[in-house]
């Protein structure tokens, strides 16, 4: 099973509904035509606006608006210019929700990536007063654009370092490989969906062979860069769908939800034949002075009743049951043995 807890999520608009108003309706940006008050109005860097509500038209926009966008305040005409000039995966919430909250009367805002005249996109923070006359009636909306462009570049940033740390959290450094934290998460997860499915889940466990002897004689970077090359193998040989971690030293595992015995066993001689392929030199081993790994597999159709850990015990008891008997083979729980004293003897 492919891991997908890294990636990675982009920054989507985001909504705020006030539940008080935001100015008194009496002043609104537009109304008042002194030069000591647009002056004022221009001089800040929010962009200030007013639309008619009956006409939807733009009365008013600031000027720098050009200067963000690039868009001159003149071609600012009604709320579809406000609309088509938005980033097409933000628009539809936006704006439904930007309707939505002024024919209620409620002000609001709203962030979202506004198109530049140029083809880019910056993010703005739209704050919006509801304007009603005297019988309550919408009348107006009036509010500020933000530049929040650094502050999403600065959220995005902290988003990407919390996605490293949690992909950190779950993974070995050197191999890629999910740890331990990672499979005791992914085998209880497989394990619950079997159960309810009543589905099969099988089990690889594989040990590369003679592997102190590996970094007692080419020394612990080049047995790094063989650990990494074996996890490499490993995980084209399980595909995608599967779920491969590092257990710790030279011991790798493969999760494999919904695979029988006999595509398991297959899995296995896979990984074996493409580890083979690799022809990774190692002086001190029998197997033609190769590495070469070692296999315990396990298939099990787990009940409410059956015992993780216990499955888990089992397929390693194989894997040593291969080590013992020559390493560079598998060794698999056959159907009996699921029910046998073996499977009993690990359920204590």
């Amino acid at each position: 099973m492919t891991d997908h807890s890294h990636p990675e999520p982009s920054l989507q608009a985001a909504f705020l509904r006030h539940t008080a108003t935001l100015a008194p309706a009496q002043r609104v940006p537009g109304d008042d035509d002194s030069a000591v008050y647009r002056t004022l109005l221009e001089s800040t860097k929010a962009i200030p606006w007013k639309i008619d509500w009956a006409t939807m038209a733009f009365s008013y926009i600031g000027p720098q608006i050009e200067a963000l966008l690039g868009w001159a305040p003149s071609t600012w005409i009604t709320v579809n210019d406000w609309a088509e000039r938005m980033h097409p995966d933000d628009r539809e919430a936006v704006v439904n929700f930007c309707v939505a909250q002024s024919k209620a009367g409620t002000d609001h805002e709203a962030d979202y990536r506004a198109l530049t005249r140029d083809g880019g996109y910056v993010w703005l923070r739209d704050v919006v007063h509801v304007v009603r006359n005297d019988k309550g009636d919408v009348e107006a909306l009036i509010g500020f654009m933000f530049d929040i462009s650094e502050r999403k570049r600065t959220e995005e940033k902290l988003a990407q370092l919390q996605r490293e740390l949690e992909h950190l959290s779950f993974h070995d450094s050197l191999t890629g490989a999910g740890n331990r934290r990672k499979f005791d998460d992914v085998i209880e997860r497989a394990w619950s969906a079997a159960i309810e499915s009543g589905g099969a889940l099988s089990l690889i466990m594989v040990d590369i062979d003679f592997f102190k002897s590996y970094n007692d004689y080419y020394g612990h970077l080049q047995g790094d860069e063989c650990l990494k090359q074996v996890a490499r193998v490993l995980a084209q040989a399980a595909g995608p769908d599967y779920f491969l971690g590092r257990f710790g030293g030279e011991e790798f595992v493969l999760v494999l939800p919904g695979a029988d015995a006999d595509a398991a066993i297959k899995i296995a001689e896979r990984c074996r034949a493409l580890i083979a392929d690799e022809a990774i030199a190692h002086i001190r081993s029998p197997h033609q002075q190769r590495v070469t790994a070692s296999f315990g597999v396990g298939t099990i159709a787990p009940t409410s009743r059956a015992d993780r850990t216990a499955f888990i015990n089992l397929v390693d008891a194989q894997l040593y049951h291969a080590k013992e008997n020559g390493r560079n083979r598998i060794a698999a729980v056959d159907r009996a043995g699921m029910q046998g004293e073996g499977f009993k003897a690990h359920s204590r």
